[in-house]
């Protein structure tokens, strides 16, 4: 039986770079944000080698931004988060948990200042900007929420400074992570953010005329050609290696940013009002009932499911649930994000994994390092 496909029909909304994509072989695709999204080129081991070594040109222009602008845009922005956007300078990123009223991840954007009153909210795969426009018009917000013509290209990998060196000026190697330039590409403006969904360094290059999306890809492809660029796209191996969490897989609306290990990126109780504040500081009074973690499964390669795994202690009760998986060459091992009961989310902690049928696995909660 052939594998379902997907039928990019004028629902799907088409992407400047897809194209390119197209001809650069992709062999399959998701849905996110209402777009495109490449999965696999060669295979996904293949794909995580070379982005390990060389450098990949991604078309993630399903990232797409909601625009908050106006004498009120700072008041917006930091209602919908606990981190203090106040202390994001004017050609900053922040990453920053989304939430409501109660607490729930919402989405987990980059949030670009691009002047004191002026914001891309750069956006996981949830719908973000008739909420926000939604919060604005109930608090009658002098501000306009929209989202701009504007699509990003990743480039990514260990070679992706050399490239963008050759494309731009040696001046690129000077820009601090999660911070940006504005410059000219292809003849084209863009904001250039060295930032990146996986951990091998690179760039996103804000596209912001998409009729020169071919152009973009274009020029970056012929700067990467001595550096063996190849069309990729985000590695769900590599994204377990490095602990980078996907909205929608790992963390919904109906879990918090301090269960989900994301606390380390605000401090509560900022002196800007937030929806979140009374929710989430009854959680850190309480202590939260869940974490995420990360596990190690012991076995022979493994294939993440399409919904969860349950995870059980040594009594085999279910104690939590299975939210990624990937086999890792890196380490050797079957790596995991989890969420599992507080209780059972210590390092070194012992638990099972039921793999689907009568089969299960050992399984240990590791750090970061997946020690």
């Amino acid at each position: 039986m052939s594998a379902p496909k997907l039928v990019f029909s004028r629902r799907l909304r088409q992407t400047p770079f897809e194209k390119r994509a197209i001809e650069q072989g992709a062999k399959a695709f998701t849905v996110y944000n209402h777009m495109p999204l490449s999965s696999v080129y060669l295979t996904p081991e293949e794909d995580y080698a070379h982005l390990c070594e060389h450098v990949q040109a991604w078309d993630v222009a399903c990232e797409r931004q909601v625009e908050v602008v106006g004498k009120d845009a700072l008041a917006l922005v930091e209602l919908v988060t606990p981190r203090d956007i106040s202390k994001c300078a004017v050609g900053q990123c922040f990453y920053a948990p989304v939430c409501d009223e109660n607490g729930g991840i919402v989405n987990d954007p980059i949030i670009i200042r691009l002047g004191e009153d002026r914001f891309w909210i750069s956006i996981a795969d949830s719908d973000v900007l008739l909420w926000m426009k939604g919060i604005a018009y109930g608090r009658g917000m002098d501000v306009s929420v929209f989202e701009p013509d504007v699509s990003p290209l990743a480039v990514q990998g260990p070679k992706s400074f050399d490239l963008m060196a050759d494309l731009v000026g040696e001046h690129i190697r000077d820009i601090k992570f999660f911070w940006f330039i504005e410059t000219q590409i292809a003849g084209t403006k863009v904001v250039l953010a060295r930032s990146g969904w996986s951990g091998q360094g690179g760039f996103e290059i804000y596209l912001q005329d998409s009729s020169k999306g071919l152009d973009l890809w274009d020029a970056v492809w012929q700067a990467g050609e001595k550096y063996n660029i190849r069309a990729g796209c985000p590695n769900l191996i590599e994204r377990l290696e490095t602990g980078l969490l996907s909205y929608g897989s790992d963390m919904t609306l109906a879990d918090n940013p301090l269960e989900c290990g994301l606390g380390r990126f605000f401090k509560l109780g900022k002196p800007a009002e937030y929806m979140c504040r009374e929710a989430l500081d009854k959680v850190a009074t309480e202590g939260v009932k869940k974490k995420m973690v990360h596990l190690k499964i012991t076995g022979e390669k493994l294939t993440g499911p399409r919904s969860t795994w349950d995870v059980k202690n040594d009594q085999g009760e279910v104690v939590g649930i299975l939210t990624s998986l990937a086999y890792s060459p890196k380490f050797d091992s079957n790596l995991s994000f989890a969420t599992v009961d507080a209780a059972y989310g210590s390092f070194g902690q012992s638990l099972t994994v039921d793999i689907g049928g009568a089969e299960s696995r050992a399984a240990v909660v590791c750090n970061l390092k997946w020690e």
